[in-house]
C-alpha cells in the first residue's frame, strides 16, 4: 500500500494529500536515481523536472517547518535551472544558411 501511495505522489505530487514525509521520501529517492543515472549516462530532463516539482510542492506546504520550506524552495529553484540548462536550445541560423535559403530570423 505504501508503494501505491509513493507511485501516486511520484506521478502527481500536487494531487496527493499533504503528507510531507511521503514527499520528502519520494524526492530523496528521485534525487538518488538522478545521481546514479547521471553517472551512467546523460542526465534525464524528465526526472529533474519531477524532482523540481516535488521540491516546489514541499515548499508550498504551510505546515512544514520554515527552515525546511526555505530549503525546498531554494532547491526547487536550483533544479529548475538544471532543467532549463538541459533543455535543447533552439537552432540558430547561421548567416550563410539564411542567405542560401532566404530564411529570415525575426
Amino acid at each position: 500500500m505504501a508503494i501505491e501511495k509513493t507511485e501516486q505522489v511520484l506521478q502527481e505530487p500536487n494531487a496527493a494529500p499533504a503528507q510531507p514525509e511521503l514527499l520528502v521520501s519520494a524526492v530523496l529517492h528521485l534525487m538518488s536515481h538522478y545521481t546514479a543515472n547521471n553517472q551512467e549516462s546523460s542526465s534525464c530532463i524528465k526526472l529533474a523536472s519531477v524532482i523540481e516539482r516535488h521540491l516546489k510542492a514541499l515548499a508550498d506546504l504551510p505546515d512544514l517547518a520554515p527552515v525546511l520550506r526555505a530549503t525546498c524552495q531554494q532547491l526547487s529553484e536550483q533544479w529548475a535551472m538544471v532543467v532549463e540548462r538541459a533543455m535543447p536550445q533552439p537552432e540558430k541560423f547561421k548567416l550563410f544558411t539564411r542567405l542560401v535559403t532566404g530564411a529570415r530570423v525575426n
